[in-house]
């Protein structure tokens, strides 16, 4: 599976992240290939994909989407070695710089399985931290 590209809003004009298994639209994709957008649904400009950035980068996002935004919700999404990341940036967001003004409103665990470029089947763990606005 090849990295590719997620468009994410953050500051009010749009950054390019590489993220493995998203497509340009930002729709997961499955053994290489797209998924339908119906299967997906709609992308959301309130969703954080963690990746190879900068760690403060996903924080300003959290704090942008909840300031600027007036976002009342925002999900966090990170993928393999990027889990422990997604959990520092929900974190600090809650107890440092948006403290009092959001909550955790749940995580979602799962896995996803394709097969890799070696032909192999490979399982990679995934999270979904959901934030909510008080």
């Amino acid at each position: 599976m090849e990295q590719t590209i997620v468009y994410n809003d953050i500051h009010n004009d749009r950054y390019k992240e590489e993220v493995e298994g998203y497509n340009e639209e930002g729709y997961q994709q499955e053994a290489g290939n797209e998924r339908s957008h119906e299967s997906v649904g709609e992308y959301k400009d309130n969703i954080i994909f963690i990746g190879n950035k900068p760690f403060m980068n996903y924080v300003t996002g959290v704090v942008m989407q909840f300031a600027t935004k007036g976002a009342q919700e925002v999900i966090i999404k990170a993928r393999g070695k990027f889990i422990s990341r997604a959990v520092d940036v929900s974190e600090v967001a809650l107890k440092r710089f948006l403290k009092d003004e959001i909550l955790p409103g749940g995580i979602k665990i799962n896995s996803e399985q394709f097969t890799n470029r070696e032909g192999r089947d490979v399982r990679v763990s995934t999270i979904e931290i959901t934030l909510l606005k008080k």
